[in-house]
């Protein structure tokens, strides 16, 4: 059994984990940061000083045995039009909050929900603490908040807590025994890099011995990584971690003409190497899906890509 972490938060995380769970040889955990402060999550964390659970529930679904109705109901968000003050409220962050207050520890809640979805894998919070996540401008200006950082546009020099952070302790334990540890994907700077900024949690990663890859994103990300090129991802990471990655899978997919041209009034580019030659493999795999202009990861192409992105790293392929 082959122990893979994946580290991140969002939606990038979980299309990883929809392909991944249906790998037999694998045994995955999830490191998912808690530094979201917007939303639904946001309010919960400031009216019950709790942990943000919103890329914690996202990543329960992805890893939920089946899509059921119980998923449907996690998912479930209350109109944001409405006077009620449940507006834009979402049913499963209220039922993690509840279950946070009922068995009075976070890691609990989450062990507790993940059962009752059958989810295939470990769901790990990078901490357990309530944190939040600043930004340094290029022109120095302090952003202070995850959901603030984009507004910002403008160009990201680093970011950080601060704060001393203390990682949760499963999270640390499962990159000491990951065979693999993936990153991606999803925002760089508010997704992947808050679990990675972590002190305990980047040592961890940089003591182990573990193959580590860097799924890029195929777009960029308005208000994060405007003309970021794939090297600039790569740097970005590399820049406040120290990672050196074994790999870097990129999508090799055509992207029709009139899907660009709707993310262009976005802001958002196709994420493309400049280089050809590289200190890490970079592995062209076929990874998209088009769905009425929106781009999405294919967890069916991410699964039997996996595979393939492994052989090239010089591990055995875990597919059967």
């Amino acid at each position: 059994m082959i122990q893979v972490v994946v580290l991140g938060g969002g939606k990038g995380q979980s299309v990883l984990l929809r392909g991944l769970k249906h790998i037999d040889n694998i045994h995955l955990s999830a490191i998912v940061t808690v530094a979201d402060d917007g939303g639904s999550t946001g309010r919960l964390r400031e009216d019950f000083n709790v942990p943000a659970m919103g890329d914690i529930r996202n990543v329960m679904l992805a890893l939920a045995e089946s899509e059921s109705l119980l998923s449907d109901i996690m998912n479930y968000r209350f109109d944001s039009n409405s006077r009620s003050t449940l507006a834009g409220h979402n049913l499963g962050n209220l039922i993690l909050t509840s279950l946070i207050d009922i068995k009075g520890d976070f890691m609990e809640a989450i062990a507790s929900t993940s059962k009752i979805l059958n989810v295939m894998g470990d769901i790990i919070p990078a901490s357990t603490e309530l944190i939040t996540l600043c930004a340094t401008m290029s022109d120095g200006t302090i952003i202070r908040g995850e959901s603030n950082i984009p507004k910002y546009r403008n160009h990201i020099q680093n970011v950080y807590y601060d704060v001393s952070v203390e990682a949760s302790e499963e999270a640390v334990n499962a990159i000491k025994n990951a065979d693999i540890i993936l990153f991606g994907v999803g925002s760089i700077y508010t997704s992947i890099l808050p679990n990675v900024i972590i002190k305990q949690i980047k040592e961890a990663i940089l003591e182990s011995n573990a193959k580590k890859i860097y799924y890029c994103n195929a777009m960029s990300q308005a208000g994060e990584t405007d003309g970021y090129s794939g090297e600039d991802h790569v740097e970005a990471l590399v820049s406040h971690s120290g990672i050196r990655f074994d790999a870097v899978v990129r999508c090799s997919d055509h992207i029709p003409e009139w899907v660009l041209d709707r993310y262009a009034l976005e802001h958002s580019h196709p994420v493309l190497f400049d280089m050809d030659e590289h200190e890490y493999p970079l592995i062209p795999m076929k990874l998209l899906r088009f769905e009425d202009g929106i781009i999405r990861h294919d967890p069916e192409k991410v699964m039997t890509s996996f595979g393939k992105v492994l052989e090239v790293i010089g591990c055995p392929s875990v597919l059967k």
